[in-house]
């Protein structure tokens, strides 16, 4: 648990950093005009990406290997990540369909220029999803993956890394109350409001979600030696939920509708079930594979 509470620190010291420097910026003509809600979180990420790499050196994981970038050839690893992608949408796609067909989620009607709408949003949607994943699963299931796996065992690095994951999805700042200003105290209520969606029953499902979504990638990390298989996998997620949102829409009154999470309409409780016994089938898969290889082992021995 240890290191994970050193990254949780970082990453909390950037957003108390970011808060402080957004007192005179909000003050000034520069961001005067602009939401405080999106310079607190922009300026937050932006300061958590300059210090990543001294961070990391700190804690002795500035090497590629701690941070899941095997002595893969490129070719290689572009392979493992297509792999991952195709994965990864085939996953995500079939919970879509699912939602579709228990009626929580409804087709929209197509037109030519919502079509044009639908090419924009997927291309967007495919290089965010990648720029998402390298950046989440190189912090994630790379540095702090290794941190806690030297210190600990599997079973902590993949439950530890993937619970500060789900976590830091709802630690978002909250907008201002419309008579508060962007003075000190309106930027401490705004960090006070980061952790606001944890304590938020309805977001429940969608945070076990993506715990699960984190053991999973914790998971293929051990198994492959890399993230370049879960970062295929990652990119696809954000990929097909992107597109599929802007393909179908929510149907709150539906019978089912408690499938779909609403954190982003998709990761819901659906997602817990797909995640969890594709877990379990890859943990199955393993032991058969060790198995396989003790009785290999045994028939050629003496």
């Amino acid at each position: 648990m240890r290191p994970t509470g050193i990254f949780f620190g970082y990453m909390l010291g950037c957003l108390l950093l970011a808060a402080l420097l957004s007192i005179p910026l909000l003050d000034s003509d520069l961001l005067a005009d602009e939401d405080p809600q999106r310079v607190l979180g922009r300026l937050a990420q932006v300061l958590m990406l300059l210090g990543l790499w001294p961070f990391l050196r700190a804690l002795g994981l500035a090497r590629r290997a701690a941070l899941g970038y095997n002595s893969l050839p490129f070719q290689d690893f572009r392979r493992d990540a297509f792999r991952g992608w195709l994965f990864g949408s085939l996953m995500m796609a079939a919970i879509v369909i699912l939602l579709v067909v228990s009626g929580a989620r409804a087709l929209e009607v197509w037109s030519f220029g919502w079509l044009l709408e639908l090419l924009k949003t997927a291309l967007r949607a495919l290089i965010v999803g990648l720029l998402i994943a390298v950046l989440e699963e190189t912090f994630f299931r790379g540095a702090l993956f290794t941190a806690i796996r030297r210190r600990d065992g599997l079973v902590q690095a993949a439950g530890w890394s993937a619970a500060l994951y789900a976590v830091v999805h709802f630690m978002k700042p909250h907008g201002l109350p419309a008579d508060m200003a962007p003075d000190a105290l309106g930027i401490a209520w705004m960090v006070a409001s980061v952790f606001a969606g944890l304590l938020e029953w309805r977001n429940l499902d969608s945070l076990v979600a993506l715990w699960l979504a984190g053991v999973l990638l914790a998971l293929l990390r051990e198994r492959t030696g890399s993230i370049a298989f879960g970062i295929g996998v990652h990119a696809a997620w954000v990929f097909v939920i992107q597109t599929s949102r802007r393909l179908t829409d929510g149907v709150d009154q539906a019978g089912w509708a408690w499938l779909a999470g609403d954190y982003d309409g998709i990761i819901g409780w659906l997602a817990v079930a797909v995640l969890a016994m594709t877990i379990t089938a890859e943990r199955l898969s393993v032991r058969m594979h060790r198995g396989s290889a003790r009785n290999e082992q045994s028939s050629i021995g003496p």
